[in-house]
């Protein structure tokens, strides 16, 4: 450490040409990430072009136009992109530019086993304070590593660069030559979310808890979240970047990490990406600490955080579970980045979750973003064996250990309508579902999930059946006494196996409906079990609607009869049926004191020893 800072940084301050001179042709150079990027550096590199040759330029998220990636620079330059901005995709895609595919995590390590040599690091820094250390600011990532192992060492001082807290300082001793330059910082601002994001942003809300450390990748989608997490309480971010959003969730009391397991009371992040509010806000505020990815996008460390929830996007997720995240076919779109690192922490975390989103379908509506099989090329970023959680538009698909026929089943629940026939097609040709699998073409009726609690006090459930509730009806039936399966089914029925069962959750919602009522929610990734069904299927000769109860025999006497049955009438009643019918064995009193609770006048026929009931709706007044 040289105690006289000040002397060394003024004997060390040139203008950009000099700093740049002592790079030679054929060397590595290291270009800040991000908002991070050292413009000045980075123009006057372009400038003194003709004097280098075969320079490889090593870039982690390119924020600026990426000039160097331009065809007359082909001699001049080869850049080697880490993670694809949109700069760079031309580049990439005629074959001009490198893209390597690496999980952000392992990036330093490649740097300092000499395995990604750096012969110049091209950096931004703040000012020097009065101990004569700079900040990485906004973009400390793979950067800080960079500049640590860099044969030479070239910072821009940037006044408006913030000073960002945690393992974000270097030394004025550290670095070889300092250009200064006032010029703005690159500024990122994400385009409106629209509709198909908030949906899915809906959904995502749903999954996170109370108390929750929170991961979010750049996009629409993920970043999108934000508003819907107003409600949460004491949640906590370990992220390798956040943008601007989450000063609204601080400022209202829902970000404190004050429930952290680790860094309790801090925002942990490598870089972030946003205008200069964001930039003000994180200028010297000890909420936040700066740390590299070879601590932030460790999996061991982001494990450490109990309920870890990561969200990241996907470009198409195939019926097996492979999420494609880096590339259309054969052209490389973005790039791996820390997507693995924080699925895999989440997953690993005590209480923790690991999110893919995806909309349903392409921008212009055409091609459905679930499928058959990947691109021919397409890449997988997220392994079958790691996906948990896939959400849509359409709802949530929990995978993990799933079976192949239980994936598809729930991704082609979640995709567009337009496209699940054709995806239960291929399914049934890929030997994945049944020949007969059949799944709903209509939309499932969120707004008929409730909660409810019986007459002991214990929460249920209740929604809609889905087409996944198979296996979940076969074990409800196989856990009823043979009394039960008699009373219910008129018959001693020893079975039910699929062409019995895909009936009873195959439906349309409207003229036939089922509500179930389960115990645990999938969508927690606790086990979830039917522990009551209740049905109606409506004759379209009479209007009329045969409706049908079964309940599991611990769940009995506890007025979960009477419930389904009130609100299968109001389901009923909203499609306009004109009233119920049902078939009672007479020994069967408690469903016969169920059926006349239903609040609607009830008429009875007693033949062979089994009651005929007639119930009819009254029109309730406005």
């Amino acid at each position: 450490m040289i105690l006289n800072w000040k002397e060394t940084y003024k004997d060390r301050l040139v203008d950009a040409r000099t700093a740049l001179k002592k790079i030679r042709r054929g060397s590595r150079i290291f270009i800040g990430s991000a908002c991070g990027e050292p413009q000045l550096l980075v123009k006057t590199l372009l400038e003194i072009a003709p004097s280098l040759a075969d320079t490889e330029i090593i870039h982690f998220l390119d924020m600026s136009d990426a000039p160097y990636t331009e065809e007359r620079f082909d001699a001049n330059f080869r850049h080697n992109a880490l993670f694809i901005g949109a700069s760079a995709r031309k580049a990439i895609r005629e074959g001009r530019s490198d893209y390597t595919p690496v999980l952000l995590s392992e990036i330093p390590a490649l740097m300092i086993k000499g395995r990604m040599h750096i012969n110049a690091a091209l950096i931004t820094v703040s000012p020097p304070d009065k101990s004569g250390y700079v900040s990485l600011g906004v973009s400390v990532d793979i950067t800080k590593t960079a500049a640590e192992v860099a044969d030479y060492v070239i910072a821009e001082v940037n006044p408006n660069m913030p000073r960002t807290l945690g393992d974000s300082f270097m030394h004025v001793s550290e670095i070889h030559a300092f250009v200064e330059n006032d010029a703005p910082i690159l500024e990122f601002q994400l385009k409106p979310s629209g509709d198909i994001a908030n949906k899915i942003a809906a959904h995502i809300a749903d999954l996170v808890d109370n108390g929750s450390t929170i991961q979010t990748g750049v996009g629409r989608i993920p970043s999108a979240v934000f508003p819907y997490l107003k409600n949460k309480k004491d949640l906590g971010v370990h992220t390798e970047v956040f943008t601007e959003g989450i000063i609204d969730l601080i400022e209202e009391g829902v970000i404190t990490c004050k429930k952290k397991t680790i860094h309790e009371g801090k925002i942990v992040s490598s870089f972030c990406m946003g205008t200069r509010r964001l930039y003000d806000y994180v200028d010297n505020n000890p909420l936040f600490e700066f740390h590299p990815v070879l601590y932030v996008n460790n999996p061991a460390v982001i494990a450490q955080n109990d309920k870890m929830i990561s969200i990241n996007a996907a470009i198409t997720v195939d019926l097996t579970g492979q999420v494609n995240a880096d590339s259309l076919g054969f052209v490389f779109y973005s790039g791996i980045g820390g997507q693995v690192d924080f699925v895999r922490g989440a997953a690993m975390s005590h209480g923790g979750k690991s999110i893919i989103v995806v909309p349903s379908t392409t921008d212009d509506g055409k091609k459905s973003r679930i499928v058959p099989y990947l691109d021919k090329g397409g890449g997988v970023v997220v392994t079958r064996g790691d996906v948990h959680y896939v959400i849509t538009e359409y709802g949530i698909a929990y995978l993990h250990g799933k079976s192949i026929r239980d994936r598809a089943l729930a991704l082609i629940n979640i995709a567009h309508p337009n496209f699940r026939e054709e995806l239960l097609v291929a399914a049934k040709e890929q030997n994945f579902v049944y020949k007969d699998q059949m799944v709903p073409t209509v939309l499932y009726p969120e707004q008929y999930e409730t909660y409810w609690k019986d007459h002991k006090g214990e929460e249920i459930f209740f929604r809609p059946v889905k087409s996944t509730d198979e296996r979940g009806i076969q074990d409800l039936f196989y856990s009823l006494p043979e009394q039960d399966v008699y009373t219910r089914f008129f018959q001693n029925l020893k079975a039910l196996p699929h062409k019995l069962a895909q009936p009873l959750v195959a439906l349309d919602y409207t003229d036939r409906m089922a509500i179930v009522g389960v115990m645990g929610k999938e969508e927690t990734e606790s086990r979830e079990q039917i522990i009551a069904v209740g049905r109606y299927i409506r004759d379209v000769n009479t209007n009329l609607a045969e409706v049908a109860f079964t309940i599991h025999n611990d769940w009995q006497h506890r007025g979960i009869g009477t419930f389904l049955l009130k609100y299968l009438v109001q389901i009923a009643q909203e499609h306009n049926i004109a009233g119920f019918t049902a078939d009672v064995l007479r020994e069967n009193t408690p469903m016969m004191k169920v059926f006349a609770k239903s609040g609607h006048p009830m008429k009875t026929t007693l033949e062979y020893g089994v009651y005929e009931i007639e119930i009819l709706f009254q029109k309730t007044s406005p």
